[in-house]
């Protein structure tokens, strides 16, 4: 009988901690910074319109005088071959900010579209750069926030500066993410990505 107690004890405190992680993860998920004055307010691209919608009242607050929109990959080429239009997330981030009070001087939308978060870090950096920008605040979702601040760590570093902030319009809810199918591929999505820029980006995005 003693010697099972000991396999026992593990499998029940190994039992318990994995209860705690699961309970967990979805809050340790979010992450935010201060707010905090900043060159220019980045809107990255997803879940729309909640982002561009917070980026609006950063603006509006006085922590920027620019807001950048960061465009996703899209079908445009292939629906403009078969005589389609299609109006991005981009373009409708940039009506979101016109109607939320961003004057139409301040919003930029960046060129290059982006198939992922690394991408959209890496492109980022070189537009903070070239415009002699050293601190940005970047707009994304509440589960998102830990792995921009990690992939912007491990490929930027301290300069340009991100201030990482989260929409507080998105439904998400970090407590009971299993409850909601929506929350709970937002938990799968984001520790599979955290994992793979830990281990240092061995996958890359398909652009088919």
């Amino acid at each position: 009988m003693r010697r099972w107690l000991i396999p026992g004890g593990i499998f029940i405190v190994l039992g318990a901690a994995a209860a705690l992680v699961f309970l967990k993860i979805g809050g340790w998920l979010m992450v935010q910074d201060p707010a905090a004055h900043a060159d220019v307010i980045i809107v990255l691209s997803g879940d729309l319109p909640v982002r561009a919608v917070q980026a609006a009242e950063l603006y509006k607050a006085g922590y920027a005088d620019q807001v950048w929109v960061s465009p996703p990959i899209s079908p445009a080429a292939e629906l403009k071959g078969m005589n389609i239009s299609f109006l991005g997330e981009d373009f409708y981030n940039e009506k979101v900010l016109l109607a939320e009070g961003v004057r139409p001087d301040a919003i930029r939308v960046m060129d290059r579209p982006s198939a992922n978060t690394e991408e959209e870090v890496r492109e980022i950096s070189e537009w903070l750069r070239d415009n002699n920008f050293h601190t940005a605040i970047v707009v994304t979702s509440k589960p998102h926030t830990r792995r921009v601040r990690t992939i912007w760590r491990k490929l930027i570093g301290s300069d340009p500066r991100l201030i990482v902030r989260f929409a507080a319009g998105d439904p998400y809810d970090g407590a009971h993410w299993w409850r909601h199918t929506h929350d709970a591929l937002d938990v799968v999505r984001e520790i599979l990505g955290l994992f793979n820029a830990w281990a240092g980006f061995p996958l890359r995005p398909s652009r088919t």
